[in-house]
This record gives structure tokens, sequence and C-alpha cells, in this order.
């Protein structure tokens, strides 16, 4: 489907996001998960009204609803599952980690049709290559299938699920895998799309249901669409410098929503951008696609470690301790 002649993008809610990230449509709750990574935020607004709930996760960048209840979060190295939405929630489940270090966290993630996840990471210094991006296997196991990344972003699906699309925003490409859906194997990278001619650098991106590649270009006010063959389509401005992922949503899939930064701006930048850091609306014409909202299916997990039992006898203990004391 062609896309419109004339596009324009209209603020959701009223949070205004460091950087905005991870948008993911939830259709049973008509509903958006997406995140403030600088600002430890997670948010799920309603797109009808704007209302947006907001819960603090520091380092969160990514976010799913899961099959059977609960959000997989990742934050930091860890991917952890919440029970629920509410701000009483008990401590998160922890599904799966990597080694932690200062300088790499995780980034941008995606789930595949068959409802596996994946999730990147990235240098926080955004030079050198010392990410990955890694599927979550049976025993709550990160297995890398990309290695050397700086900043791991975009992912994502042809409509019959033969192929995936992956950015390292650094290299200004935009790649592509044959991808196996059964085993969830990847093949053949090569470039997609090469974006070296156009401003800013590629982040977040989806695909529509013509197979069309939506790209949100941070530095580049623009989303961009590339045929299923790689060439590029359209450009549509957006009233912010830094775009930074983009997904369907809304009635039949028709609306696109899309994250923004407001970090790093000065603030001239601020007063001529009024719109960074806000969650923003295009209705684009074409239709995004159903299994872009495909619930996480967890894979198998060892069970969690009981909580160990409280010391009695050292509860006894601190007690004559301080009637001792008194």
């Amino acid at each position: 489907m062609d896309v419109r002649g004339r596009v324009e993008a209209e603020p959701v809610g009223d949070v205004t996001a460091t950087l905005g990230e991870g948008p993911y449509w939830v259709p049973e709750d008509g509903c958006l998960l997406w995140v403030d990574i600088h600002g430890g935020q997670l948010h799920r607004t309603d797109v009808s009204s704007g209302a947006t709930e907001s819960v603090s996760v520091e380092s969160v960048s990514a976010a799913f609803p899961v099959n059977g209840g609960g959000i997989l979060i990742a934050a930091g190295s860890r991917l952890s599952l919440r029970s629920s939405w509410g701000t009483d929630e008990p401590k998160p489940r922890v599904v799966a980690e990597v080694w932690a270090r200062p300088d790499v966290r995780f980034n941008d993630g995606a789930v595949d049709p068959a409802g596996r996840v994946w999730i990147g990471s990235m240098h926080t210094g955004e030079t050198d290559p010392l990410g990955d991006l890694c599927r979550l296997d049976n025993g709550g196991v990160l297995t890398p299938l990309v290695r050397k990344v700086t900043i791991s972003n975009g992912i994502g699906w042809s409509p019959d699920g033969a192929r995936m699309y992956y950015v390292d925003s650094p290299s200004r490409k935009i790649d592509v895998f044959d991808y196996n859906s059964a085993s969830g194997e990847l093949y053949g990278r090569r470039v997609f799309s090469d974006l070296q001619y156009a401003d800013g650098v590629p982040d977040g991106l989806t695909v529509d249901a013509d197979g069309c590649v939506w790209v949100a270009m941070y530095g580049g006010a623009a989303i961009r669409r590339f045929t299923p063959a790689g060439k590029p389509d359209v450009a549509l401005p957006v009233p912010v410098a830094r775009p930074t992922s983009c997904a369907f949503g809304g009635p039949n899939l028709s609306e696109l929503y899309v994250t923004t930064a407001s970090a790093g701006l000065s603030e001239a930048a601020r007063k001529a951008q009024p719109l960074a850091g806000r969650l923003l609306r295009l209705r684009p014409g074409p239709f995004g696609l159903p299994s872009a909202t495909a619930q996480v299916t967890l894979p198998h997990l060892p069970e969690p470690e009981p909580e160990p039992e409280p010391d009695a006898g050292a509860e006894e203990s601190a007690a004559e301790s301080a009637d001792a004391q008194e």
C-alpha cells in the first residue's frame, strides 16, 4: 500500500522521555509498552486516551508481554519477569543474565512470530564492538548469534518469517539474514540497504504488511520506508531530530507509533523541538503485521531457587541482644 501524500505527527499522552525507546503494541489492552532508558521508566500508554501508567525500572531498555501473563523486561544485563504491572510488585524473577560489565548494557529487543525473544547489547561509549545479539534459549541461556556489535538496534521479520532485518547503528546500514522460523537460526548476513547518504543513523525498525521496512533515523528527523528489495521508498519527516524507534498499532494496526529522545539537545534545540521525547502517532496509510505483536513464549527455565527460611536462632539472639542493651 502506498504512503499518503501528507502525514502529520501528533503527540500521544503527556510523558516526555529522556531516551524513549522500544514501542510494543499490546492489542489485547489497546496499549503501547515503551521505555525511557535514561529515565529508568517503563510506560504503558492507552493510545485512545493518552493515559500513561509508569513504573520505575533502572536501565530498562525493552519490555514485552508474556503468554500466560506478566511482562518480560530487559534491563542492564538481565532479563526479568514481572508478574504484574503494579508498583507493589514483588522482586521480579530473573529469567536470564549475561556477565555484567560497566561499559556494556542491553539495548533493543524483539519477539519473533513464534514468540522467541531476541535481545541485543551495546557499548555504552558507542564506539567499540563489545555487544552481541542474543536469542533466549532453554534453561535461561542467552545464545549470542551476532558478535562484535557496537549499538545493537532495530530487529524485525518479513511477513513470511523467512528473513530477519537487523541494525548495528554505527554501520549506517540495515542488514538482512535468512531466518529459519522453526529453529530460530540465522544465515547469510548481507546488506539490505546502505544509508550512508541519509541524515542521521538507523535506529529501531518495524515491518509492514507489504513487507516494507520502516526505520527511525536518529539525528535525521525522519522515518524512512524501504521496499522488500531494499530500495528507498519514502521519508516521512517528524518534528523532532531524534526519533528512536517505531511500531504499528491502533485500529487494524493502521497507526505508526514513534518514540523519540530529548537527551543531548541544547536549550535552543529543545525550544525548537517541543515534542522531543514525546510519543508520537502517524497515520501513514499502510498497515502493520499482526505477527509483530506476538507475545513472548518463554522457553523451559530452571526452577527458581526457594527463598531461605528465616533463622529462628538468629532472631532469638538478636532479641536477647536488644533486651540486654535495654
